[in-house]
């Protein structure tokens, strides 16, 4: 900055909470210092010493970088003057300086009269002898000059440190983009760049180039800075920006945005437990299903190979939730996720239910929202699409015999009241099961009637050890040991939905995770669209 040229002007609060405000109608010394800086600690006693002698006669400006500096400053050095908080550093930004101390004086009209970096006695001392000569009362500041050192360099402001200054600089270009912005070598392949660093499932990925994500973010009203929640196991804040990049990366289109914000939002609620799903040796994973108006509006597939590759929409989406899950939240294999075998659905799993195909309340009608509402619901799933093939069934209660033998397997099938399952029903299967008048719940109770076995069938025993402990069978008394226990604990726990082509006998079936608080619990969000 040069003399005569207007200082930024700036609102700080002390430690109080009581705010100053410059410029202030008077003359004013500003000067930035921090705690770790040992030249700021050399000039603490010298700006003590000019408050005390000029205080009557112009305003001080002492603000410090960190809240914790300033109050080791404070307790260190008690000075006159109250330390300012430019902890967010946009003050310092604002001065365009890139040391500390730094230390402006101005005019009553906010001009720069002269600034001095770092320390050289020299010029502090001609500063203070330049105020006693404008001092009406002839002040004199009580300082031994000869005993500070001839100069001492200053130290690095944290308004200029790699990790921050992008931010600040967004923040100053009213650009709404926050993220550290990572600077890769000329030489360098960007795409094995990200592979370097951990960024990717093991798939390419797009750049996130700042021109990608403001396109991205243009898929959305929501501010860039407003968080979703904190995702384990790092606790890193999910920004709605943090989203956008991941969705990038995952080769998302800026449309699909607000559908991986609500399922961001889902799974990172207490009952969904994404800790406990990225964690388990048992291989869950989200598995996200999209109901309502915006599954045709975003061209997902619900139709021919719904569960399959080769739709954008489906594909990226439950990718970009997956590396949001990774690069936010820090869950990777060999770290905090522990999957024995791994499972495909790690890589993404997002389908839109066929509701047209469908003679039934959709899922999300089922769950409680309205039919025009769009809506993600997040499951817990550690296998499928298992397929079910029945091809010989005549009746209804043959073909959803046909679907709870096939789900016993779920787990294991002596294990009953474990988990819960997705049953996808393919169009084919619908036409059988409505012709008979059969409803979810008339499928759900064919389910469990023909699931239910005698106790005794699911004690472990010598051909396997999974199932009822044989201990507590042997206590108990005839009729318990007589009960029949169906495959799920609640026929809530079977979840239905409709998708595939009209061509192909063949439905399908995801098995679950542990249910209920000590597991996942599936959730579901209407979804805010731009």
């Amino acid at each position: 900055m040069q003399p005569g040229q207007l200082l930024p002007a700036f609102r700080l609060e002390d430690a109080s909470g009581a705010s100053v405000t410059f410029p202030s109608d008077r003359p004013a010394l500003v000067c930035f210092v921090k705690d770790d800086c040992p030249t700021c600690h050399l000039v603490m006693p010298v700006l003590d010493a000019l408050h005390r002698a000029f205080t009557d006669e112009m305003d001080f400006f002492i603000a410090g970088q960190t809240r914790e500096g300033n109050e080791a400053l404070t307790d260190t050095f008690a000075p006159s003057f109250t330390i300012l908080d430019d902890s967010s550093l946009k003050v310092s930004f604002a001065f365009g300086m890139d040391t500390v101390p730094s230390l402006f004086l101005a005019g009553a009209d906010g001009k720069l009269d002269r600034a001095l970096v770092g320390f050289v006695r020299e010029e502090w001392q001609g500063l203070s002898e330049l105020l006693g000569e404008r001092s009406a009362a002839g002040a004199e500041p009580d300082l031994d000059w000869e005993a500070l050192p001839e100069w001492r360099p200053g130290c690095g402001s944290l308004s200029v440190d790699p990790l921050i200054a992008d931010r600040l600089r967004a923040e100053a270009e009213n650009s709404p983009l926050r993220a550290r912005k990572i600077e890769i070598a000329p030489a360098d392949d960007e795409f094995e760049f990200m592979f370097d660093q951990g960024f990717s499932d093991g798939l390419p990925l797009v750049p996130p180039t700042p021109e990608r994500v403001m396109r991205m973010l243009s898929g959305t009203r929501r501010d860039p800075q407003e968080m979703l929640g904190l995702m384990p196991p790092n606790m890193g804040e999910v920004t709605v920006e943090k989203a956008a990049i991941n969705a990038v990366m995952a080769g998302c289109r800026p449309e699909y945005l607000p559908v991986v914000l609500t399922a961001l939002e889902a799974v990172l609620t207490e009952a969904y437990n994404i800790h406990g799903v990225m964690a388990t040796t048992m291989g869950a994973s989200p598995v996200i299903v999209v109901n309502g108006p915006i599954r045709e509006k975003i061209g997902m597939n619900m139709k021919l190979g719904a569960l399959g590759q080769g739709n954008r929409a489906n594909a990226t989406i439950g990718r970009a939730v997956r590396l949001a899950v990774r690069n936010i939240g820090g869950a990777r294999p060999g770290g905090t996720e522990r999957s024995t075998l791994g499972n495909p659905m790690k890589f993404t799993m997002c389908f839109a239910e066929h509701e047209e195909r469908s003679p039934w309340d959709p899922l999300h009608v089922e769950r409680g929202f309205e039919p025009s509402d769009s809506v993600v619901t997040v499951f817990t799933m550690t296998s499928g699409p298992t397929l079910i093939v029945d091809q010989d069934f005549r009746r209804a209660s043959q073909l959803a015999g046909s679907f709870g033998l096939s789900l016993e397997s779920a787990f294991h099938p002596k294990a009953h009241f474990a988990t819960d399952v997705v049953l996808v029903v393919c169009p084919e299967h619908v036409d059988t099961l409505i012709r008979d008048g059969y409803g979810k719940a008339d499928i759900r109770a064919r389910i469990q009637e023909v699931t239910a076995r005698p106790l005794v069938d699911l004690v472990e025993n010598e051909v396997s050890a999974v199932g009822f402990k044989k201990a507590a069978f042997d206590a108990m008394d005839e009729d318990g040991r007589g009960r029949m226990l169906p495959k799920f604990k609640s026929p809530e726990d079977i979840h239905i939905v409709v998708a595939g082509s009209d061509a192909g006998k063949f439905s399908g079936a995801f098995h679950g995770w542990a249910t209920g608080e000590i597991g996942s619990i599936p959730v579901s969000k209407k979804i805010e669209e731009a």
